[in-house]
């Protein structure tokens, strides 16, 4: 390590005739690992949404789909008969990764915003606002939807409000967010896990609403070690 990579203190402490103990060496030299190298082991963040274009987001068509535009630096999902949604077209994640989004409804009274992920070789989604707009939970558990497994909670959302979401996902465990703090978990080892087979066509990575218009925006993607 370069000699300019400690401080002068350290320096002056490690020249010295003075005993030192092989503890405090260890805490200097530790000390002195640069800023630089710790940032560099944290995770990136990466946009999948530029404010202006769909990019690599694709309307699916799920038959009786509303309009998917962008309006306002926003992914409008028009109301559908039933489902109006997006789903991701580039490179995918790891199996540890945390995807998050803003989402507001805009009119309707079920869910505006089901997070497809990848859940290893397997797919669920984060079901918001679904069953008469409050449930938040993971569809499907064992064969069980939002509303019925233990994952299902109760969530007032306010029609036009910016909510931001974020779904964790590790080979282990699912857990979802709203506005930063966890909302809902489910275990998934040793379970049977999946989609509604009316959001197959969100795999692997998608976001629909449901009799619903809303707008997403600010879509990134967290890697996790």
């Amino acid at each position: 390590m370069p000699s300019h990579a400690f401080s002068t203190k350290t320096r002056r402490l490690l020249n010295t005739t003075s005993p030192i103990t092989r503890r405090v060496a260890l805490g200097l030299l530790a000390a002195a690992v640069p800023v630089r190298l710790l940032a560099a082991q944290a995770p990136t963040t990466v946009p999948l949404f530029d404010g202006a274009t769909l990019g690599k987001w694709k309307p699916v068509s799920f038959g009786g789909e509303g309009e998917v535009s962008v309006v306002g630096g926003a992914i409008r999902l028009e109301r559908g008969y039933d489902l109006t949604g997006i789903v991701w077209t580039g490179s995918l994640p790891g199996p540890r990764f945390r995807l998050e989004v803003e989402a507001r409804r805009i009119e309707g009274s079920d869910f505006f915003a089901a997070i497809t992920v990848p859940v290893g070789a397997a797919h669920c989604s984060l079901v918001v606002g679904g069953w008469g707009g409050t449930v938040v939970g993971f569809s499907s558990l064992d064969g069980l939807d939002a509303s019925e497994n233990e994952s299902s909670k109760t969530f007032t959302f306010k029609d036009g409000q910016w909510y931001r979401l974020a779904v964790e996902v590790t080979p282990e465990l699912l857990q979802g967010f709203v506005d930063g703090t966890l909302v809902t978990e489910a275990k998934t080892a040793g379970r049977e896990v999946d989609v509604r087979i009316e959001m197959n066509p969100c795999r692997p990575i998608g976001i629909a609403s449901w009799r619903t218009t809303s707008d997403i925006r600010s879509i990134t993607l967290q890697e996790r070690a």
